[in-house]
């Protein structure tokens, strides 16, 4: 069941090291058994050039991005990079694609915040013309993209007939996106087996109706933060603290209201905006941060991961992203790795 998992990447320092660790990370994650390997973008690191180093230094594990930011190329350029990307990996990448909330939209990636879902569905489908762009010209005029490209010279076709591409969703109507277009979605980590039931699968299901499509194939892939200490308390509090860093949003409001988690939010929120980090995390209800993240001893990560791998169909693992620097973050994702090896060995 071990290919059903995905490991995060996090590697710390500076300069080649960086890459050369996270090519061994991703080597050994292939050797563990693993069925991908993940990396992200934020405003200081891309997402596609890691996933080159991961595709170049493994054979089997898919390589995916967890997410990158649609809005944060165009059309052309994110064809021509998956092209390159499945191509270097021998067709192993799944481009997993995100476009931040509105205020990210529009303060880091310079685009209108206005209708994300609508917009990434327009990107989705100007991006599978693109992959075809062999087969003759690409015209497209929507809301958000403009194309229109006549090849100039012979144009391959892609290594792959399909690029598996995945959206990632928290409210009802990115989610809803996924299903009209995605091959997947990329479910966040601030979000619960009760959510995907309640919420996730029924707005998958609606947006696959609307456009008339079925979800044979689908994937749902859950992300989980791991803290691991001999010390669980220890481990709880860290998964506490990323947990409350997401609660502040309310992005996420659905999520507390659903588990009835409203008011230890309402907490939660003062202790941030006072600036007390250590209440904000201590106001997170200890059945949020079960739910949410996994937080226990090395020995008991198996049965931990097993147990949430049951309500999706990958389950992509990694430290938890708030409260280590680089080199903290590299240690965790090390210390996820080998206690899942251990286990396979």
């Amino acid at each position: 069941m071990r290919e059903q998992y995905g490991l995060t990447i996090f590697t710390g320092g500076r300069g080649p090291r960086r890459f050369r660790a996270a090519a061994d990370l991703a080597r050994r994650a292939e050797a563990a058994g693993f069925g991908a390997v993940w990396t992200g973008e934020l405003y200081n690191r891309s997402a596609t050039v890691p996933m080159a180093v991961l595709g170049a230094a493994t054979e089997r594990v898919a390589i995916g991005s967890n997410i990158a930011y649609g809005v944060g190329r165009s059309p052309l350029i994110w064809a021509a990079e998956a092209r390159d990307l499945d191509e270097l990996t021998g067709g192993r990448i799944i481009l997993g694609l995100g476009n931040g909330t509105s205020g990210m939209m529009e303060n880091w990636l310079s685009t209108s915040g206005e209708s994300p879902a609508v917009r990434m569905e327009e990107l989705v489908t100007v991006l599978r013309a693109l992959w075809t762009l062999h087969e003759g010209p690409v015209h497209h005029d929507g809301r958000f993209y403009r194309l229109h490209l006549a090849p100039t010279a012979e144009t391959p076709a892609p290594f792959r007939d399909h690029l598996p591409i995945w959206t990632a969703g928290v409210g009802a109507r990115m989610v809803r996106a996924a299903g009209r277009v995605a091959d997947g979605l990329v479910a966040h980590p601030m979000t619960t087996a009760a959510y995907l039931a309640e919420v996730v699968r029924p707005e998958l299901e609606r947006g696959a109706a609307d456009a008339g499509r079925s979800l044979d194939g689908f994937v749902v892939k859950g992300t989980r933060m791991v803290a691991l200490d001999d010390d669980e308390e220890a481990a709880r509090r860290r998964v506490a603290f990323a947990i409350a860093q997401y609660a502040a949003s309310r992005v996420y409001d659905r999520l507390f209201a659903l588990h009835g988690w409203d008011a230890a939010q309402q907490r939660i929120r003062a202790a941030v905006k006072a600036g007390d980090p250590v209440a904000a995390a201590a106001a997170v209800p200890d059945a949020a941060i079960d739910a949410i993240g996994i937080a226990c001893r090395a020995a008991d990560l198996p049965a931990r991961v097993a147990a949430h791998a049951e309500h999706v169909d990958h389950l992509d693992l990694c430290a938890p992203p708030w409260g280590l620097d680089p080199d903290g973050l590299e240690d965790a994702t090390e210390q996820i790795l080998a206690a899942l090896t251990r286990a396979h060995v």
